[in-house]
């Protein structure tokens, strides 16, 4: 599976910026599609992750209320809806797709490139 993210880029505190994933391949071969994110120095970290069908949405405990996981199965597109920015969500995003869902970067055999994402105080 390849997976190519898109809409990162430079926001102020409060603002929103919504980030997407195209995927491409055997995409029907990932069940499942996350959200991880690397900040400088810290080690990649999960941030949501949605199945390939089912309504079920996990997120990380630091963007519930804020950051919204959707999909577009006919788009083979995967999106992240980002309100609320706050400095600490400064990181580069990356589009990850695995077998099952997981809160584990290394259950995930698929990335993308990544896109950066910088919040402004």
């Amino acid at each position: 599976v390849q997976l190519v993210e898109s809409g990162g880029g430079l926001m102020q505190a409060g603002g929103s910026l919504k980030l997407s994933c195209v995927a491409s391949g055997e995409v029907y071969s990932s069940s499942a599609m996350g959200w991880f994110r690397q900040a400088p120095g810290k080690e990649r970290e999960f941030v949501a992750a949605i199945p390939w069908s089912g309504d079920t949405k996990y997120y990380a405990d630091s963007v519930k209320g804020r950051f919204t996981i959707s999909r577009d199965n006919v788009k083979s597109t995967r999106y992240l809806q980002m309100n609320n920015l706050k400095p600490e969500d400064t990181a580069i995003y990356y589009c990850a797709a695995g077998a099952r869902i997981s809160y584990t970067a290394a259950h995930y055999s698929d990335w993308g490139q990544g896109t950066q994402v910088t919040v402004s105080s």
